[in-house]
C-alpha cells in the first residue's frame, strides 16, 4: 500500500502515533545526556532477563559499561529526532525495535524472575517495551513520514529510491 492512498484519518493517526514515540524516545535521550554523571551501570547489573549474564558483563567493563552508555544516550536522542521530524524514519525504526528489545530482554515481564512482573505497564509478556516495538513495527509496515515529515522533501532523491530490478 502506499502512503497516497492512505485516508487522511489514517496520515493523521500515523503521524501523530510516529510523533509521540519520537517526543518518547527524544525525552528519554535528553533526561539522560542532561543528568550529570547518568550511567546504565545499575540497570544492566539488575538485569535478570535470559541475557542477563551479558548484560552483568558490560555493566563490569569500563569501555563496555562507555559504549552502551553512549549508545543509549544517542541511540534514543537521535531515533526520537528522527522519528519527531519524521528524517530518515523508515530504517530508524528497525533500530527503536532493536533498543527495545534489548530493554524488554533485561528485565521480561516474565512472573518467573520476579522483577517488574508486577509493576503497572507489564502484564506478563506484555510491556509497555513490547507495545511500543509493536507500533514501531505498524508504523513501520504503514510509514508516513513520506507524506507528513522531512522525508517528504527528500524521498525524489536517488539514494532514498529503491532499485525495481
Amino acid at each position: 500500500m502506499n502512503a497516497l492512498n492512505y485516508s487522511k484519518g489514517q496520515i493523521i493517526s500515523l503521524t501523530i502515533l510516529r510523533i509521540l514515540i519520537g517526543w518518547h524516545f527524544l525525552y528519554e535521550g535528553l533526561i539522560k545526556f542532561y543528568t550529570p554523571n547518568w550511567t546504565s551501570k545499575s540497570y544492566l547489573s539488575g538485569a535478570v532477563g535470559p541475557f542477563s549474564t551479558i548484560f552483568h558483563k558490560m555493566a563490569e567493563s569500563g569501555w563496555q559499561l562507555k559504549v552502551a552508555d553512549t549508545l543509549n544516550i544517542w541511540g534514543l536522542t537521535l531515533i526520537g529526532l528522527s522519528l519527531f521530524t519524521g528524517f530518515l524514519a523508515k530504517p530508524v525504526k528497525i533500530f527503536g525495535i532493536i533498543l527495545l528489545l534489548m530493554y524488554y530482554l533485561a528485565y521480561p515481564p516474565f512472573a518467573d524472575f520476579g522483577v517488574n512482573a508486577y509493576v503497572e505497564g507489564s502484564y506478563w509478556v506484555v510491556n509497555k517495551n513490547l507495545v511500543e516495538m509493536a507500533a514501531l513495527f505498524v508504523l513501520f509496515m504503514f510509514p508516513s513520514s513520506n507524506v507528513t515529515g522531512i522525508d517528504r522533501y527528500i524521498s525524489g532523491f536517488n539514494c532514498f529510491k529503491r532499485n525495481k530490478n
